[in-house]
């Protein structure tokens, strides 16, 4: 992120402070620069912070991301034409996972989606790709009848993970129904990728129950001055259960577990979605009012991209060692010197709760299959891996 996006700068640490700086200061956390803000690391152990996600519940700060409101009478058909997905045909209070793309269907980056009224949408990017997907959705208006908002610097973003997610969120006074929620739609009932409006000391508060971690989870954007007041009402209610505040160390573990693409390393510019495995969410039916295939940017590159034979494929790494596999380590046929390199690795790390290494990695489609046993080059040494299914872990339901 080469410009300020949101929160005051930082004059001793550098970089763009989330509305939540002061909490972390004073939890003690390790505040690390991550696409140009000063945001935690981890709190107290990367195995502890991710340990807790995954049997009770953990508190991120996630006011970085970009948030995005899309409005007015084209918004729909403006977010078919701009982005891979069909968005105009969410349910109000719906989510959608989808991907804006460059012409040759390179990704730009990939983005979850809110709709939040009839002639309303929120687009939720990533931070380092922030001022890119604004300046992408501002180009892409032209001629619509829409307009496209940065409300990045108003709004806070927090979020609790885990099995014991709910138990916190209907435990933290202050959170109260909205008067103009859906009838019947409650935190409980609420599905997922799938949004509420509710209040929070009367405060307007938007309740999405998505989340990065492979756990059931909850996500509240709100006014970034009344997060801090959000971030000490759930840390304090989830404490019975076991809550913790974790920082993205723990927050990218778990995302690997749950075999959730990291953009710059699964996704970038060069890569397609098919490429990545994610080749459903580009809807090459979508269709003008006429019948007429919808000309969305990047369509005739993934049409054709559909149709052919992928290059290479991304599979899941268990670690048959103990040494953990890393971005960019290259992933050979076999544990032979010899052996001719098939692949790259895109993200790795010993895994807290398999209890061995696990990676991702984009490798040549004849040795992709299901048990094929390869190497990655770790350190100099050829360590065994075998390819497994994607995600490494599922969530007991």
């Amino acid at each position: 992120m080469t410009e300020q996006t949101g929160g005051p700068t930082g004059e001793q640490t550098g970089g763009l402070r989330s509305p939540l700086h002061d909490e972390h200061v004073a939890l003690g956390a390790a505040l690390t620069s991550f696409a140009g803000w000063q945001m935690p690391l981890r709190y107290t152990s990367d195995l502890a912070e991710h340990t807790a996600v995954r049997t009770a519940a953990g508190l991120f700060d996630l006011s970085h991301m970009g948030e995005i409101a899309v409005t007015g009478p084209d918004a729909g058909r403006f977010l078919d034409l701009a982005l891979v997905g069909t968005l105009s045909s969410l349910r109000v209070l719906g989510a959608r996972y989808t991907m804006v793309v460059q012409p040759d269907g390179g990704v730009i980056d990939d983005l979850v989606v809110y709709r939040t009224g009839e002639q309303e949408y929120l687009v939720v990017a990533n931070a380092s790709n922030h001022v890119t997907v604004l300046g992408e959705l501002r180009a892409r208006a032209a001629g619509l009848d829409v307009e496209v908002a940065d409300r990045s610097a108003a709004t806070g973003l927090v979020a609790v993970q885990g099995p014991r997610a709910l138990e916190v969120v209907l435990a933290t006074p202050g959170l109260a129904a909205d008067p103009d929620a859906p009838a019947g739609v409650t935190p409980e009932t609420l599905r997922y990728y799938a949004c509420l409006p509710m209040r929070f000391d009367d405060v307007p508060v938007l309740v999405a129950r998505t989340g990065y971690t492979g756990e059931d989870g909850f996500e509240f954007f709100l006014p970034a001055d009344a997060a801090p007041a959000l971030w000490r009402a759930l840390l304090t209610a989830g404490e019975p259960y076991g809550t913790v505040p974790a920082g993205l160390s723990a927050r990218d573990s778990l995302r690997l577990e749950a075999g959730m693409p990291l953009y710059g390393n699964e996704l970038d510019r060069t890569t397609t979605p098919h490429d990545a495995g994610l080749g459903r969410v580009v809807k090459l039916d979508k269709v003008d009012a006429d019948g007429t295939p919808l000309p969305f940017v990047g369509r005739d590159a993934l049409a054709a991209r559909a149709a052919s034979a992928p290059a290479r494929v991304l599979v899941g790494l268990q670690g048959l060692g103990r040494r953990a596999a890393r971005h960019g380590y290259a992933v050979h046929a076999s544990t032979a010197t010899d052996a001719p390199a098939v692949g790259t690795v895109t993200s790795g790390a010993p895994s807290p709760t398999l209890g061995h290494p696990v990676a991702m990695a984009y490798v040549t489609p004849e040795v992709s299959a299901e048990g094929t046993e390869l190497a990655v080059d770790v350190r100099g040494r050829r360590e065994p891996v075998r390819v497994v299914p994607l995600p490494f872990y599922r969530r007991p339901r």
